[in-house]
C-alpha cells in the first residue's frame, strides 16, 4: 500500500507540471495536457516500480481507463521536443516561470504546429491561428539566403515560447523580437551551454542580407508598428555594437535571453534538508490573522476572530522577549460590526500597499442580517446562478444568506499626519466594498491580500457551505462561490457603474481579469474551483508564485499554485481523487468538460488520522528568512489539529516539480515562554493551528490556539543545518521572567481554541 500511494503522489506531481497549460476555453483530455518530458519521467517510474505498480496507481489518477492506455503508450513514443530548429531560452532560476506575453498561462497544443513545430501536447503560447501569422509574417520578410532565414525563423518563433513573457519582456511596450544573447549579457542569463554569441551570429549571418518588413529596423523600439520597406542590417545600424546593443543581451539581471540553445534551469542544488522545525513561544493570544506593518518596521497586526486587530512589537531574534502592546487597547476595535461565532467572525485583514502614506486598510468578516441594518447584500444563492433560496433550507438554524461575508475600508490617518505614529484606527466603516449572503454556515473563506506586483485585491471565497457543495457552486461560472476574486479598489465605480455591472460593492475590475477571455467568467474572477481555501500566500521572492490550501471534503487536503483563469476541480476531484456526489440539485459537471489543474502538494486524511473528516490542511508560506538557512525556498503548511507539519519544495526552482514531506517540529529549549507538552507525544502542544504570518524580517509564524510561534534557530531544538550561521544576540530571559501574559489572554485563548475546533471542519 505505500509504495501504491507515494507512486500515485509522483505520477500527481508529474501531471500538474500543465497546472498552467489548461485554459477555462480549452477542452483537452488529462493526458493531452502532459508535456513529452513527463513521459520520460513517467517511464522511469515505471521502470522502478516494475510496470505493475504503475498500472495499478494509475487507475486512481484522474484519466479514464481509455486514455491510461494511451498514455503507457504514447510515453513509449514520446520525446522532449526542442522547438524551433532547437532554439531555447536560458533562464535564472529566481524568475523563470511559463507565461506568454498576454499575461496568459501557456495551453497545450491539440496538434503540432505547422510552422513553428511545437509537439502536439507540448506547452505553447501559440495555438493554430497564432501559428500562421507568424509563418506569414516570415514568409514576407522574403529572405534569399537560407543561412539567414534559418535563424530568423526560430527568433520568429520565440513569441511561442512559454516563457515568452520574460522573453520579450512583457510589459508596457512588449518587443517583437526577443533579447539576442551575447558576449555582455549578464552572467546570470547563461549557462555552460550557452558558448554562442547569438547576436553576433545574427548580425555576421544577416547584415548583408534584404529584408523586407525588417523587425530589425530602428522604428520597432518603442513598440511602434513594423516598418514595411526592405533593408539590410549595415544599412539600419553603424555596427554590430550597435546592433547589439538594442536587440542583444538581458536587459538586467533577472531577465532572459535567446541564445540558440535548448530550454535550461538553474541546477544549483538546493539548500540542505532540513531535519526540523524550530519553534519560540513569544505570546498566549490567540489570533487568526497576522500582517507586517507596510512601514517596513519590526511591528506586525495580529487581528483575533471576535473582531479586535492589535498592533505589537516583535523581539529580536534571541533576545528572549515577547511580543509587545496593551491587550486592553487594540488599534481597530471592531467588534460591533463583526458576528462572532465558531463558524464566523473577522477572517482577513488587509493593509494598503501605500497604507504608510494613505492610511487605508481593510477587514474581512460576517455580519448577520437579523441583527445589523447594514448587512444586507444580494444572496449568492439566486436565479443568475439557478439557485432557489427557498429550496435551500435552514442550516444551523440559520436561513439562507442570513450571514453574509463583508469586505470594508476603514482608515488610520485621521489621528496623525505620520501613519507610522498612529496606535490606533477609527473603526467606523468608511466605504463598503464588498457584501455577499451566504448560502450555509460554513466553508466561506474569507482572506484577503493586497498583491505584490499588481496592487490588486485578492479575496478568497469558499463555496458556501452544504455537504458537497450541492449547487456545484465552485464549478458555476456566474457565482462568486468557490473562487478567488480579484478587485481594484483604488479607482471606485459610479453608483451607475454598480449597478449596470451588477458589481456586489464599492470596488471596479481589473481590465486583464479572466472575464476577458472567457466571457461566461463573472468578472471578478481570477481562479475558480476551490473548496474553502484557508490561508493563501505570495512567495515574497518570486511574487508570481500565489500558493492557496483548500480544505477538503472527506478525503484529501491540497495546496494549489493559483494562475489566471486556472480551474481547480473542485467538485469534480477532491485533490488528485474523483468526487462523486450523492446529491446534486445543482446539477454535475462532467470531468471532460474542464481542464482542472491538480494540486502541486497535499495529503490525505489517513496520513494523519484515520478518523474521516478528521484533517483540515493550514496554508503557510515559502520561508524566506534568514534563521533557518535550511529552509528557505521551502513552503510550510500544517493541518489543524497540530499534529503535522509538512515542507514542499520545488527542484530545481522554476521546474514546476515539486514535491513535500513530514517534518518533525519542536519548541526552543530558550523559548520566552515556556511551551505545552502533550503527553505521549515528542510533539509540543501547540493546541489547533490556525494560520501562519510572515513579518517585514521574512520570519515565519504559526498562530495557534495556545500562542503565537516564531521559527527560529535549528540548533536551539537540537536540530543540525549545516549553513546555519552563529547567533548574533545573546539575550538570556529565561521562561520563567516572561511572565507578562494576563490570565485573561490565557482564559480567551482557550475558549477561542474551543470554537474555532469547527472553523475548518466538514
Amino acid at each position: 500500500m505505500a509504495w501504491r500511494v507515494e507512486t500515485m503522489r509522483e505520477i500527481e506531481l508529474v501531471r500538474r507540471k500543465d497546472r498552467r497549460s489548461r485554459s477555462s476555453h480549452q477542452h483537452k483530455s488529462t493526458v493531452e495536457l502532459l508535456h513529452p518530458l513527463d513521459y520520460s519521467y513517467l517511464r522511469e517510474r515505471e521502470r522502478e516500480c516494475h510496470c505493475h505498480c504503475i498500472h495499478h496507481s494509475i487507475s486512481h489518477l484522474r484519466a479514464p481507463a481509455r486514455e491510461t492506455e494511451m498514455l503507457r503508450r504514447r510515453g513509449l513514443l514520446l520525446v522532449f521536443v526542442v522547438v524551433c530548429f532547437g532554439g531555447g531560452w536560458l533562464l535564472p532560476a529566481s524568475r523563470a516561470m511559463p507565461l506568454c506575453t498576454d499575461s496568459r498561462p501557456p495551453v497545450a497544443l491539440n496538434n503540432t504546429l505547422a510552422f513553428c513545430a511545437y509537439a502536439r501536447g507540448s506547452s505553447s503560447c501559440c495555438d493554430a491561428a497564432a501559428d500562421a501569422t507568424l509563418q506569414k509574417q516570415f514568409d514576407a520578410f522574403n529572405v534569399s539566403d537560407a543561412s539567414c532565414a534559418a535563424l530568423l525563423k526560430p527568433i520568429l518563433c520565440a513569441k511561442c515560447n512559454p516563457y515568452s513573457a520574460e522573453l520579450f519582456n512583457a510589459g508596457p511596450n512588449i518587443r517583437t523580437i526577443p533579447f539576442l544573447c551575447n558576449s555582455t549579457s549578464s552572467s546570470s542569463a547563461q549557462s555552460k551551454d550557452s558558448t554562442q554569441d547569438y547576436c553576433k551570429l545574427v548580425w555576421e549571418t544577416c547584415k548583408d542580407v534584404t529584408i523586407s518588413n525588417s523587425p530589425f529596423q530602428p522604428p520597432l523600439q518603442g513598440g511602434a508598428p513594423l516598418p514595411t520597406s526592405s533593408s539590410k542590417l549595415i544599412d539600419d545600424w553603424q555596427s554590430e555594437a550597435d546592433f547589439c546593443k538594442s536587440f542583444g543581451g538581458a536587459p538586467n539581471d533577472q531577465s532572459v535571453c535567446f541564445s540558440g540553445n535548448s530550454v535550461s534551469f538553474n541546477t544549483t542544488p538546493p539548500s540542505p534538508s532540513p531535519k526540523g522545525i524550530c519553534l519560540e513561544r513569544i505570546g498566549n493570544g490567540s489570533y487568526l490573522n497576522m500582517a507586517p506593518h507596510p512601514d517596513g518596521s519590526n511591528r506586525i497586526f495580529l487581528g483575533s476572530q471576535p473582531g479586535k486587530i492589535w498592533l505589537a512589537t516583535v523581539p529580536d531574534q534571541g533576545s528572549g522577549g515577547i511580543l509587545q502592546f496593551d491587550e486592553t487597547s487594540p488599534f481597530a476595535d471592531l467588534t460591533d460590526q463583526v458576528h462572532f461565532d465558531s463558524q464566523f467572525g473577522l477572517m482577513g485583514m488587509a493593509f494598503h500597499p501605500n497604507f504608510a502614506t494613505n492610511g487605508r486598510f481593510f477587514a474581512s468578516y460576517n455580519c448577520d442580517r437579523t441583527k445589523s441594518p447594514s448587512c444586507s447584500g444580494r444572496c449568492s444563492c439566486n436565479s443568475d446562478v439557478g439557485c432557489d433560496p427557498s429550496k435551500v433550507g435552514t442550516d444551523n438554524g440559520a436561513q439562507p444568506c442570513q450571514y453574509q461575508v463583508v469586505v470594508s475600508e476603514y482608515s488610520a490617518k485621521g489621528s496623525s499626519a505620520n501613519i507610522s505614529e498612529v496606535t490606533s484606527a477609527d473603526p467606523s466603516e468608511v466605504t463598503r466594498i464588498f457584501t455577499m449572503g451566504l448560502p450555509y454556515t460554513s466553508q466561506h473563506g474569507g482572506q484577503i491580500l493586497f498583491g505584490p506586483t499588481d496592487g490588486y485585491l485578492y479575496l478568497m471565497m469558499g463555496d458556501g457551505g452544504g455537504k458537497g457543495d450541492p449547487f456545484n457552486f465552485s464549478q458555476n461560472k456566474k457565482s462568486l462561490l468557490g473562487k478567488i476574486m480579484r478587485l481594484d479598489v483604488d479607482n471606485p465605480p459610479r453608483q451607475s457603474e454598480i449597478a449596470n455591472q451588477s458589481l456586489w460593492g464599492n470596488y471596479s475590475i481589473p481590465k486583464d481579469n479572466p472575464y476577458t477571455d472567457d466571457s461566461d467568467l463573472e468578472p471578478e474572477v481570477w481562479a475558480l474551483g476551490l473548496r474553502n481555501p484557508w490561508r493563501c500566500s505570495f512567495d515574497s521572492a518570486r511574487s508570481s508564485y500565489f500558493y492557496c490550501a483548500d480544505v477538503g471534503q472527506d478525503q484529501y487536503e491540497e495546496v494549489d499554485l493559483i494562475s489566471k483563469g486556472g480551474n481547480y476541480g473542485w467538485r469534480a476531484y477532491e485533490g488528485p481523487l474523483v468526487f462523486n456526489q450523492p446529491s446534486a440539485p445543482g446539477g454535475n459537471t462532467s470531468l471532460n468538460s474542464i481542464n482542472a489543474i491538480p494540486p502541486i502538494m497535499g495529503y490525505s486524511h489517513s496520513d494523519v488520522n484515520k478518523k474521516i473528516g478528521s484533517a483540515s490542511i493550514i496554508g503557510g508560506n515559502v520561508y524566506r528568512g534568514s534563521t533557518d538557512p535550511c529552509l528557505v525556498g521551502r513552503y510550510l503548511y500544517a493541518d489543524l489539529y497540530a499534529s503535522a507539519m509538512w515542507t514542499g519544495t520545488e527542484a530545481p526552482e522554476s521546474s514546476g516539480n515539486y514535491s513535500s514531506s513530514l517534518i518533525s517540529f519542536s519548541c526552543s529549549k530558550s523559548s520566552p515562554i515556556a511551551c505545552d507538552t502533550a503527553a505521549g507525544s515528542p510533539l509540543p502542544s501547540l493546541g489547533y493551528i490556525y494560520s501562519f504570518g510572515e513579518d517585514n524580517n521574512k520570519d515565519t509564524y504559526v498562530l495557534s490556539s495556545k500562542g503565537v510561534y516564531r521559527v527560529v534557530r535549528p540548533s536551539l531544538c537540537g536540530y543540525t543545518c549545516p549553513t546555519e550561521k552563529p547567533a548574533t544576540n545573546t539575550g538570556t530571559t529565561t521562561p520563567s521572567s516572561a511572565a507578562s501574559v494576563t490570565g485573561k489572554q490565557m482564559m480567551g485563548a482557550l475558549l477561542l481554541s474551543v470554537l474555532m475546533f469547527w472553523v475548518l471542519v466538514r
